[in-house]
């Protein structure tokens, strides 16, 4: 028995019946001609974002001394698939990744169980005084990142956490500082405060305590943010370097960008294109983050600016 593939038929543009114009619009000339323009805005926009990661790629995979080479070509004389290897086994990418993916992993977990906690006192709870504890941590949040970073590290240091340097726990201070982010705890609050109010008043009435409202109602409910925050985190902490690099003593938990900046600032011990391939090692799991939740990722800020 013959299986018939199903032939995917492109969509046309006379079909088109829903967004902002629909196919009979595109009948008037100055419709055609936006309809072009956009086309075009939107070609050059993709091949803005894509151009740099097919060049590094590219790059990467040129032979030994191509780059500096008097004759420039972009695309690779001689395709060098075989450093994928190398470098894999030169640099110990295995522990710079285990040590990210601790990082990411307790980032996640206080990025979404403190911030949804500290909104939910906020948005439903709303003790006395919510109200200026919410503008203090508005404000804090139009500060810079890279103000705090002083008086941060003055704090870890005194509250003694970066004396865990050999331990596991010198993640702790990074994690915790995903626990205190203006941002999540501001996606939650708007999140929250459009929950239905009969469902929490029902389960006051139940008689469930304030934590039994947030962990069976209030949670259950509030998946999708819950995801957009734990994705949002998972690529901040994957990418952070300053902190990291500052709070990090020990070289055997150093991660991933952290390692690629000591590399880099080695001098000699690699080469222009084998530190480009490091690059490539370095975005791949971006890729791959973005390529599974790319529809989560785009539509955080419909959800952010949606109102009920």
């Amino acid at each position: 028995m013959k299986l018939k593939m199903k032939k995917y038929v492109f969509p046309r543009l006379k079909d088109k019946r829903g967004g902002f114009l629909n196919f009979a619009d595109y009948r008037n000339p100055a419709h055609k001609v936006g309809y072009g323009f956009i086309i075009l805005l939107l070609l050059l926009f993709s091949f803005i974002a894509l151009f740099p990661i097919v060049y590094l790629v590219a790059s990467s995979l040129k032979a030994d001394g191509e780059i500096n080479s008097a004759v420039y070509s972009f695309w690779p004389r001689v395709w060098d698939w075989g450093r994928f290897g190398r470098i894999w086994n030169t640099i110990d990418l295995p522990r710079y990744y285990l040590n990210t993916f601790i990082y990411v992993i307790g980032a996640v977990v206080c990025a979404v169980v403190f911030n949804s906690l500290l909104a939910y006192a906020v948005a439903i709870l709303k003790p006395f005084g919510y109200k200026v504890i919410d503008k203090v941590i508005f404000l804090g949040y139009m500060i810079p990142a890279t103000l705090n970073i002083l008086p941060l590290i003055r704090e870890i240091s005194d509250f003694g956490l970066l004396a865990n340097s050999e331990s596991i726990l010198t993640f702790l201070p990074l994690w915790l500082s995903f626990g205190a982010n203006a941002y999540y705890y501001m996606l939650f609050k708007d999140y929250f405060q459009r929950l239905p109010k009969s469902l929490i008043e029902a389960g006051s009435m139940d008689g469930a305590g304030h934590f039994q409202i947030f962990r069976r109602i209030v949670l259950p409910l509030s998946k999708p943010i819950m995801g957009i925050v734990a994705i949002f985190s998972m690529t901040a902490a994957y990418s952070d370097f300053l902190l990291p690099y500052l709070v990090l003593q020990n070289e055997k938990y150093k991660t991933l960008m952290v390692g690629i900046y000591n590399i880099g600032s080695a001098g000699d011990l690699l080469k222009p294109e084998e530190f480009l391939m490091l690059l490539v090692f370095s975005i791949i799991p971006q890729v791959i983050v973005f390529l599974i939740f790319q529809r989560q990722i785009m539509g955080a800020g419909v959800n952010k600016g949606s109102k009920e």
